[in-house]
């Protein structure tokens, strides 16, 4: 996978920040590995905020190859973080299909924070950067089409 040359957008939650900093640090340095193409980095609020700023982004005129989403939503007693996480998965599902740009799925939804920071880059590897992964090959695969 060669990512230079490419225009990626990285949009992080400010939330559980212990963990989304974690998922930054590790797609950035993937990008980089991978050909170190432009990058811009947004920082939001939270979760729910992210599909707002995909969407401006997917109709500016600076649109990028593909945008990185990045966030932490722990599960809690009651049904939020659930609803949370299918509302935001299909927004950013529905950008991506609209727009014929790749976002990749950052977005962590675990039970507990150990199981966040588990998935940030401790004992199952970093999820910010195989969602950075994700978003090159298939900037690749769509360019080929």
């Amino acid at each position: 996978m060669d990512a230079s040359g490419m225009r990626i957008a990285v949009i992080v939650s400010r939330w559980n920040e212990i963990v989304t900093k974690e998922l930054l640090d590790g797609a950035l340095d993937e990008l980089k590995r991978l050909g170190d193409p432009e990058v811009t980095v947004y920082h939001v609020p939270g979760t729910w905020e992210m599909p707002a700023v995909a969407s401006a982004l997917l109709e500016s005129g600076t649109k990028p190859d593909g945008i990185v989403a990045l966030g932490c939503i722990l599960q809690g007693q009651t049904p939020h973080a659930k609803l949370l996480g299918a509302d935001v998965a299909g927004a950013l599902m529905g950008l991506q299909v609209q727009h014929k740009t790749p976002i990749g799925w950052g977005v962590l939804t675990p039970d507990t924070m150990e199981q966040a920071v588990d998935r940030s880059g401790m004992k199952l590897g970093n999820k910010g950067r195989e969602a950075a992964q994700a978003v090159i090959e298939i900037i690749a695969v769509m360019r080929q089409i």
